[in-house]
Protein backbone atom coordinates (compact mmCIF):
# COMPACT_ATOMS: atom_id res chain seq x y z
CA UNK A 1 0.00 0.00 0.00
CA UNK A 2 3.07 2.09 0.23
CA UNK A 3 4.12 4.80 2.85
CA UNK A 4 0.81 6.23 4.59
CA UNK A 5 0.47 10.14 4.14
CA UNK A 6 -0.64 13.00 5.29
CA UNK A 7 -4.18 12.64 3.15
CA UNK A 8 -4.24 8.98 4.71
CA UNK A 9 -4.85 9.89 8.28
CA UNK A 10 -7.42 11.87 10.67
CA UNK A 11 -6.10 14.39 12.42
CA UNK A 12 -6.98 12.30 15.38
CA UNK A 13 -4.62 10.20 14.06
CA UNK A 14 -1.62 12.52 13.77
CA UNK A 15 -2.33 14.00 16.84
CA UNK A 16 -1.76 10.52 18.71
CA UNK A 17 1.36 10.54 17.03
CA UNK A 18 2.49 13.92 18.08
CA UNK A 19 1.33 13.45 21.65
CA UNK A 20 2.93 10.03 21.55
CA UNK A 21 6.05 11.32 20.91
CA UNK A 22 5.70 14.17 23.49
CA UNK A 23 4.58 12.06 25.91
CA UNK A 24 3.76 13.26 29.64
CA UNK A 25 6.10 16.20 29.42
CA UNK A 26 2.88 18.97 30.43
CA UNK A 27 3.47 20.42 33.82
CA UNK A 28 -0.19 22.14 33.13
CA UNK A 29 -3.03 22.18 34.95
CA UNK A 30 -4.94 21.34 32.27
CA UNK A 31 -2.52 19.88 29.02
CA UNK A 32 -3.01 18.86 25.45
CA UNK A 33 -6.57 17.67 24.67
CA UNK A 34 -8.78 19.86 25.79
CA UNK A 35 -9.91 23.46 23.98
CA UNK A 36 -7.03 25.52 25.82
CA UNK A 37 -4.50 24.87 28.15
CA UNK A 38 -4.55 25.81 31.59
CA UNK A 39 -1.05 26.97 33.45
CA UNK A 40 -0.33 27.77 36.57
CA UNK A 41 1.62 31.66 36.60
CA UNK A 42 4.07 32.67 38.98
CA UNK A 43 3.34 36.27 40.18
CA UNK A 44 0.93 36.75 38.10
CA UNK A 45 2.56 37.67 35.01
CA UNK A 46 3.42 35.95 31.69
CA UNK A 47 5.27 36.22 28.70
CA UNK A 48 3.97 35.39 25.13
CA UNK A 49 5.52 35.43 21.53
CA UNK A 50 4.95 33.86 18.46
CA UNK A 51 6.64 32.96 15.42
CA UNK A 52 5.51 31.30 11.88
CA UNK A 53 8.13 29.10 10.03
CA UNK A 54 6.23 29.30 6.07
CA UNK A 55 7.93 26.57 3.46
CA UNK A 56 10.04 28.84 1.20
CA UNK A 57 11.24 32.06 2.74
CA UNK A 58 11.79 30.56 6.10
CA UNK A 59 13.16 26.99 5.31
CA UNK A 60 13.62 24.25 2.41
CA UNK A 61 12.11 21.16 2.70
CA UNK A 62 15.21 19.24 0.64
CA UNK A 63 17.75 21.30 3.32
CA UNK A 64 15.59 20.90 6.53
CA UNK A 65 14.34 17.50 7.95
CA UNK A 66 11.22 17.52 9.80
CA UNK A 67 13.02 16.87 12.92
CA UNK A 68 15.17 20.15 12.19
CA UNK A 69 12.04 21.60 11.88
CA UNK A 70 10.86 21.12 14.80
CA UNK A 71 14.15 22.09 16.91
CA UNK A 72 14.26 25.26 14.75
CA UNK A 73 10.54 26.39 15.58
CA UNK A 74 10.86 25.37 19.33
CA UNK A 75 14.69 27.39 19.47
CA UNK A 76 13.42 30.20 17.47
CA UNK A 77 10.55 30.84 20.26
CA UNK A 78 12.40 30.44 23.54
CA UNK A 79 14.93 32.90 22.25
CA UNK A 80 12.13 35.41 22.24
CA UNK A 81 11.07 34.44 25.54
CA UNK A 82 14.89 35.03 27.32
CA UNK A 83 15.10 38.04 25.55
CA UNK A 84 12.68 39.06 27.92
CA UNK A 85 14.67 37.92 30.71
CA UNK A 86 12.09 35.49 31.01
CA UNK A 87 11.79 31.69 31.58
CA UNK A 88 10.03 29.78 28.88
CA UNK A 89 7.52 27.44 30.56
CA UNK A 90 5.49 26.59 27.53
CA UNK A 91 4.70 26.16 23.67
CA UNK A 92 1.87 25.96 21.65
CA UNK A 93 1.62 25.05 17.86
CA UNK A 94 -0.25 25.02 14.85
CA UNK A 95 0.97 22.99 11.78
CA UNK A 96 -0.41 23.77 8.28
CA UNK A 97 0.02 20.74 6.55
CA UNK A 98 0.24 19.46 2.73
CA UNK A 99 -1.85 16.60 2.45
CA UNK A 100 0.52 14.86 0.36
CA UNK A 101 3.63 14.66 3.30
CA UNK A 102 4.73 11.37 5.07
CA UNK A 103 2.05 10.88 8.15
CA UNK A 104 5.37 10.22 9.81
CA UNK A 105 6.77 13.58 8.82
CA UNK A 106 4.49 15.34 11.97
CA UNK A 107 6.10 12.47 14.16
CA UNK A 108 9.62 13.60 13.38
CA UNK A 109 8.74 16.97 13.76
CA UNK A 110 7.55 16.47 17.01
CA UNK A 111 10.55 14.61 18.08
CA UNK A 112 12.73 17.85 17.11
CA UNK A 113 10.69 20.07 18.90
CA UNK A 114 10.78 17.67 22.25
CA UNK A 115 14.47 17.48 22.35
CA UNK A 116 15.18 21.37 21.41
CA UNK A 117 13.34 21.78 24.68
CA UNK A 118 14.67 19.16 26.42
CA UNK A 119 18.43 20.38 25.51
CA UNK A 120 17.73 24.57 25.72
CA UNK A 121 14.77 25.48 27.77
CA UNK A 122 14.26 22.45 30.53
CA UNK A 123 10.61 22.22 32.23
CA UNK A 124 9.01 24.08 28.90
CA UNK A 125 6.81 21.54 27.20
CA UNK A 126 4.07 21.50 24.47
CA UNK A 127 0.72 21.76 26.08
CA UNK A 128 -1.36 22.15 22.90
CA UNK A 129 -2.57 23.44 19.39
CA UNK A 130 -3.96 23.30 16.35
CA UNK A 131 -3.82 21.08 12.79
CA UNK A 132 -4.88 21.89 9.65
CA UNK A 133 -4.15 21.06 5.82
CA UNK A 134 -3.15 23.41 3.14
CA UNK A 135 -0.77 24.04 0.26
CA UNK A 136 1.86 25.51 1.80
CA UNK A 137 3.95 24.04 4.87
CA UNK A 138 3.55 26.23 7.82
CA UNK A 139 4.76 25.55 11.96
CA UNK A 140 3.41 28.94 14.08
CA UNK A 141 4.40 28.23 17.48
CA UNK A 142 3.52 30.34 20.62
CA UNK A 143 5.62 30.37 23.18
CA UNK A 144 4.90 31.11 26.74
CA UNK A 145 7.13 32.30 30.07
CA UNK A 146 7.42 33.55 33.56
CA UNK A 147 9.50 36.25 34.76
CA UNK A 148 10.20 34.60 38.01
CA UNK A 149 10.12 37.79 40.63
CA UNK A 150 12.28 39.90 37.89
CA UNK A 151 10.72 42.46 35.71
CA UNK A 152 10.95 42.01 32.32
CA UNK A 153 13.94 43.32 30.21
CA UNK A 154 12.92 45.60 27.22
CA UNK A 155 14.60 47.30 24.25
CA UNK A 156 13.93 50.51 25.66
CA UNK A 157 16.10 50.64 28.56
CA UNK A 158 19.93 51.39 27.39
CA UNK A 159 21.68 54.11 28.88
CA UNK A 160 25.11 55.91 27.74
CA UNK A 161 27.97 54.56 29.85
CA UNK A 162 26.12 51.09 29.55
CA UNK A 163 28.56 47.86 28.29
CA UNK A 164 26.86 46.66 25.21
CA UNK A 165 27.12 42.53 24.98
CA UNK A 166 26.27 39.24 23.43
CA UNK A 167 25.83 35.73 24.18
CA UNK A 168 25.85 32.97 21.67
CA UNK A 169 27.70 33.21 18.01
CA UNK A 170 27.75 35.70 15.43
CA UNK A 171 27.64 34.70 11.61
CA UNK A 172 27.25 31.07 11.77
CA UNK A 173 23.71 30.72 10.24
CA UNK A 174 24.29 33.56 7.53
CA UNK A 175 27.33 31.63 6.32
CA UNK A 176 25.50 28.69 6.66
CA UNK A 177 22.51 29.61 4.67
CA UNK A 178 25.32 30.98 2.11
CA UNK A 179 26.43 27.09 1.57
CA UNK A 180 22.61 26.19 1.17
CA UNK A 181 22.40 28.56 -1.23
CA UNK A 182 25.42 28.28 -3.28
CA UNK A 183 26.42 24.68 -2.69
CA UNK A 184 22.77 22.79 -3.29
CA UNK A 185 21.00 23.64 -5.71
CA UNK A 186 20.86 22.48 -9.32
CA UNK A 187 21.05 23.81 -12.60
CA UNK A 188 17.73 25.30 -12.28
CA UNK A 189 18.36 27.08 -8.98
CA UNK A 190 15.95 24.27 -6.88
CA UNK A 191 17.56 23.10 -3.83
CA UNK A 192 18.76 19.59 -3.67
CA UNK A 193 19.62 17.87 -0.49
CA UNK A 194 22.67 18.41 1.60
CA UNK A 195 25.56 16.10 0.53
CA UNK A 196 26.92 16.47 5.24
CA UNK A 197 30.17 13.94 3.38
CA UNK A 198 30.82 17.07 1.43
CA UNK A 199 31.31 19.72 3.84
CA UNK A 200 34.16 20.56 6.06
CA UNK A 201 33.33 20.53 9.63
CA UNK A 202 33.21 24.08 10.03
CA UNK A 203 31.14 24.11 7.04
CA UNK A 204 28.89 21.39 8.80
CA UNK A 205 28.87 23.40 11.66
CA UNK A 206 27.52 26.59 10.12
CA UNK A 207 24.77 24.58 8.04
CA UNK A 208 23.91 23.03 11.45
CA UNK A 209 23.86 26.47 12.87
CA UNK A 210 21.25 27.48 10.58
CA UNK A 211 19.03 24.46 10.50
CA UNK A 212 19.09 23.73 14.04
CA UNK A 213 19.77 26.97 16.05
CA UNK A 214 21.15 26.58 19.66
CA UNK A 215 20.31 30.29 21.63
CA UNK A 216 21.54 30.43 25.07
CA UNK A 217 18.03 30.66 26.53
CA UNK A 218 19.36 30.17 29.74
CA UNK A 219 21.31 33.69 30.00
CA UNK A 220 18.14 35.52 28.95
CA UNK A 221 17.29 34.79 33.28
CA UNK A 222 20.85 35.76 33.96
CA UNK A 223 20.53 38.80 32.10
CA UNK A 224 17.66 40.25 33.66
CA UNK A 225 18.81 38.82 37.30
CA UNK A 226 22.18 40.89 36.48
CA UNK A 227 20.69 44.43 35.75
CA UNK A 228 20.60 44.19 32.05
CA UNK A 229 19.00 47.36 30.43
CA UNK A 230 17.93 46.36 27.40
CA UNK A 231 17.88 43.14 25.93
CA UNK A 232 16.94 41.57 23.28
CA UNK A 233 17.17 38.20 20.41
CA UNK A 234 19.03 38.32 17.37
CA UNK A 235 17.57 36.73 14.85
CA UNK A 236 17.49 39.77 12.13
CA UNK A 237 21.56 40.87 12.43
CA UNK A 238 23.40 42.40 14.74
CA UNK A 239 23.31 46.22 13.24
CA UNK A 240 19.62 45.95 12.54
CA UNK A 241 18.82 44.61 16.14
CA UNK A 242 21.54 46.47 17.49
CA UNK A 243 19.78 49.90 15.70
CA UNK A 244 16.12 48.95 17.16
CA UNK A 245 17.96 48.87 20.88
CA UNK A 246 19.25 52.14 19.94
CA UNK A 247 16.04 53.71 18.07
CA UNK A 248 14.04 52.48 21.47
CA UNK A 249 16.44 53.70 23.85
CA UNK A 250 17.06 56.90 21.57
CA UNK A 251 21.01 56.40 22.53
CA UNK A 252 23.71 55.09 19.77
CA UNK A 253 25.27 51.60 20.22
CA UNK A 254 29.02 51.75 19.43
CA UNK A 255 30.55 48.26 18.66
CA UNK A 256 34.69 48.08 18.39
CA UNK A 257 34.42 44.33 18.65
CA UNK A 258 36.63 42.67 15.63
CA UNK A 259 33.31 41.52 13.79
CA UNK A 260 32.93 40.53 10.36
CA UNK A 261 30.63 41.12 7.55
CA UNK A 262 28.18 38.00 8.44
CA UNK A 263 28.36 38.38 12.19
CA UNK A 264 27.46 42.28 11.31
CA UNK A 265 24.44 41.19 9.10
CA UNK A 266 23.76 37.70 8.77
CA UNK A 267 20.75 37.03 10.49
CA UNK A 268 19.33 33.60 12.63
CA UNK A 269 22.01 33.02 14.94
CA UNK A 270 19.58 33.96 17.95
CA UNK A 271 22.36 35.09 20.04
CA UNK A 272 21.32 37.30 22.43
CA UNK A 273 22.53 41.16 22.78
CA UNK A 274 22.11 43.15 25.44
CA UNK A 275 23.03 46.21 27.68
CA UNK A 276 24.68 46.14 31.01
CA UNK A 277 25.49 48.58 33.46
CA UNK A 278 29.53 49.26 33.19
CA UNK A 279 30.95 46.40 35.33
CA UNK A 280 27.96 43.96 35.68
CA UNK A 281 28.11 42.21 32.43
CA UNK A 282 27.24 38.59 33.59
CA UNK A 283 29.60 35.24 32.70
CA UNK A 284 28.83 33.74 29.49
CA UNK A 285 28.60 37.25 27.35
CA UNK A 286 31.38 38.89 25.57
CA UNK A 287 31.23 42.85 25.89
CA UNK A 288 31.97 44.11 22.31
CA UNK A 289 31.27 47.93 22.61
CA UNK A 290 29.33 50.15 24.34
CA UNK A 291 26.39 52.88 24.92
CA UNK A 292 26.62 56.15 24.15
CA UNK A 293 24.87 59.50 23.44
CA UNK A 294 22.54 59.84 20.45
CA UNK A 295 23.91 60.92 17.50
CA UNK A 296 23.29 61.17 13.62
CA UNK A 297 23.55 57.42 13.69
CA UNK A 298 21.62 54.38 15.53
CA UNK A 299 24.92 52.23 15.29
CA UNK A 300 28.85 53.03 15.20
CA UNK A 301 31.53 50.15 13.61
CA UNK A 302 34.43 51.18 15.24
CA UNK A 303 33.45 54.66 15.62
CA UNK A 304 31.77 55.50 12.23
CA UNK A 305 28.90 54.81 10.28
CA UNK A 306 28.45 51.28 8.69
CA UNK A 307 27.30 51.21 5.23
CA UNK A 308 26.38 48.12 5.04
CA UNK A 309 22.44 48.20 5.91
CA UNK A 310 22.12 44.87 7.67
CA UNK A 311 19.48 42.77 8.61
CA UNK A 312 16.68 40.11 6.81
CA UNK A 313 13.09 41.87 5.72
CA UNK A 314 11.02 39.40 4.76
CA UNK A 315 8.54 41.41 2.91
CA UNK A 316 11.95 43.28 1.42
CA UNK A 317 14.35 40.73 1.04
CA UNK A 318 11.76 37.38 -0.06
CA UNK A 319 12.88 36.60 -3.53
CA UNK A 320 10.67 33.72 -4.56
CA UNK A 321 12.49 33.02 -7.88
CA UNK A 322 15.22 31.67 -5.66
CA UNK A 323 13.96 28.60 -4.82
Amino acid sequence: MGELRVRDVSEKDLLGRILGVLGPASRAEIGPGDDAAVLAVPGGRIVATTDTLVHGPDFRLAWTSAYDLGFKAAAVNVADVAAMGARPTALLVALALPDSLPAAFVEHLATGLRDALTELAPGCAVEGGDLTISDTLTVAVTALGVLDGVDPVLRSGARPGDEVAVAGELGAAARGLGILFTRFRDADGTPVAVETGALSPAERHDVDAQLRPRPPVELGVAAARAGATALMDVSDGLLLDASRIADASRVTISLDADLDDAALTGGEDHALLACFPSGATPAGFEVIGRVIERGESPVLVKGAVSEERGGWDPYTDWDSTLG
